[in-house]
């Protein structure tokens, strides 16, 4: 589920950049945050909306026909109230797009915008002479304000007692507006206080009414929603990613103010035999998972199954970029960040093979490079969830984790033994696919690229690699570049026989230049820098 390589492309683990939600956020809105991260965007369309109507109904058909260009611009209360609403609308468009604000600050943005957008449709309808009431005449209906502001409480839904508090400072629009053209352009026969009342009051009340069950209504769909996305003590956020076997959320415990990152697998059984077994099977791999103590590999925190029948880790969240990702943005990296990164990913190898555990899975997806405390380039291994068991004394276990005559692993980094079927793999299977991303990391390139995932397959199984000093301008220590082919050797007794092995070639390398912290902090700093907040 790699890029150009699977039909979804598999999610990392990663804090996102950007607007995000707190405590005081939900507290706010009591909404779930993936839906409050989208409120920007909502309002800003909303604002754009509010502004082209506005142009539309009031000036468009105004502005092309002379007799009534002649009677917009008779007096400036026929034109200015308008103005000053698409000015305003447009204002704050412009200042969503730009800003990066806080979901409780797009919130109150958004309930005074809802407060002033009915004052400027209130004055463009009554602040003229004889609007709503002359001779023979009389209002009929209620204003557009009732319209914007049951369409506003459901495209941006907010707390109950919020919108009624906006909902009945908006409708005071209409009245504040009748009586101020009654003061600016006065009538010889005027309505009376009761007649206000019940034109230009009592309608309005019922508006607010229906205006409060909408947002009650849309209110209870989130509560309801954010029940629904509890597993155990964690609580759903925000989804960061989905893959062909399930999705990633950011999470947080309700208790503990630790954040977490939530994998769901879904179930594909469709009967109750494939989901008992797809539970047994994950339940084994996360067991597997947790033994591990290496700190460059991710930490499962916890498993479980959800209500549906659907498994689910909760691991660490990280903040960073994966390899894959990295490379795509800023291009190769020198090779001694290549050597460290190397030599971090062996430490958790080696103890995944001493644990019996082949991760089947390296890629530079799964290689995840994070601020980790006060250390930078701090690698972190993910998705053990291919993983597969050797040397384990019973049948049942090892079946629990694998599927027979089914090949795991991602075409462009998979090893020869695995896209020939081979059922006995064994950690060389992870060399090679860590020298496919050692190759990828020292030139940007893939090892092997073919129009279909079979022809990828073969080319891994058969096809010779191109050393990687003919595919890049950036220097290639001879030594590195000799250890890289080794590992991307087809016969896997040619390959370093273990991580260890590995780590020990590595260590022997003359680099020109050590990555050192600071080097790696002033990268981080200048590419990455950390987010306030």
């Amino acid at each position: 589920m790699t890029r150009g390589n699977r039909s979804a492309e598999e999610p990392t683990l990663f804090v996102p950049r950007g607007r995000s939600t707190s405590v005081i956020d939900r507290a706010t809105t009591g909404l779930p945050p993936d839906l409050l991260n989208r409120a920007a965007a909502r309002l800003q369309i909303l604002a754009w909306l509010y502004a082209s109507v506005f142009f539309m109904a009031g000036y468009f058909i105004a502005l092309l026909i002379p007799s009534e260009r002649a009677i917009l611009f008779e007096r400036p209360a026929n034109w200015v109230p308008g103005v000053l609403s698409i000015t305003m609308a447009v204002s704050v468009a412009l200042v969503i797009r730009a800003a990066r604000l806080r979901p409780a600050a797009v919130t109150a943005i958004a309930l005074a915008f809802e407060v002033v957008g009915s004052y400027g449709i209130a004055a463009a309808e009554f602040l003229q002479p004889l609007a709503f009431l002359g001779p023979g005449r009389h209002w009929i209906g209620l204003s557009w304000v009732a319209v914007w502001m049951l369409l506003f409480n459901v495209v941006v839904p907010t707390v109950p007692r919020y919108a009624v508090i906006a909902a009945l400072a908006s409708v005071t629009s209409v009245p504040v507006m009748v009586l101020l053209s009654l003061a600016v352009f006065p009538v010889e026969v005027g309505p009376d206080a009761l007649m206000i009342f019940w034109a230009f009051g009592f309608p309005y009340i019922l508006v607010v009414i229906m205006a409060y069950v909408g947002a009650r209504i849309v209110y209870n769909l989130g509560t309801e929603v954010t029940r629904a996305r509890e597993l155990g003590s964690y609580r759903l956020e925000e989804r960061l990613g989905q893959g062909g076997m399930g999705e990633v959320w950011k999470a947080s415990h309700r208790l503990l103010a630790r954040p977490a990152a939530i994998k769901l697998i879904r179930s594909t059984g469709n009967g109750t035999g494939a989901s008992e077994d797809m539970r047994r099977r994950f339940e084994r791999e996360a067991q597997a998972i947790a033994r591990l103590r290496s700190p460059h590999t991710v930490t499962l925190f916890d498993y479980g199954i959800a209500g549906d029948g659907s498994c689910y880790y909760v691991m660490e969240l990280l903040d960073g970029i994966d390899t894959d990702n990295l490379i795509k943005r800023f291009g190769p990296i020198p090779a001694e960040r290549v050597v460290q990164i190397l030599r971090q990913m062996c430490h958790s190898l080696s103890e995944a093979e001493s644990r019996g555990l082949v991760h089947r899975d390296i890629k530079p997806a799964n290689i995840f490079l994070s601020r980790y405390g006060e250390d930078y380039d701090f690698v972190k291994i993910l998705d053990f969830g291919i993983a597969k068991v050797i040397h384990e004394p019973t049948a049942e276990t090892q079946t629990a984790l694998t599927v027979p005559h089914l090949i795991h692993g991602t075409p462009a980094f998979i090893a020869p033994e695995q896209a020939l079927g081979n059922t006995d793999l064994d950690t060389r299977a992870d060399i090679y696919s860590t020298g496919c991303v050692a190759y990828w990391l020292l030139t940007g390139e893939l090892v092997f690229t073919a129009d279909t995932p079979m022809k990828l397959l073969l080319a891994h199984a058969h096809t010779a690699p191109v050393p990687p000093s003919s595919r890049t301008e950036m220097p290639i220590p001879p030594e590195l570049e000799a250890l890289v082919l080794s590992c991307l050797a087809k016969d896997r007794e040619q390959r370093p026989s273990s991580a260890r092995h590995l780590v020990e070639r590595l260590n022997a390398i003359d680099l020109p230049r050590e990555w050192t912290q600071e080097r790696a902090r002033q990268w981080w700093n200048v590419h990455l820098p950390q987010s306030p907040g």
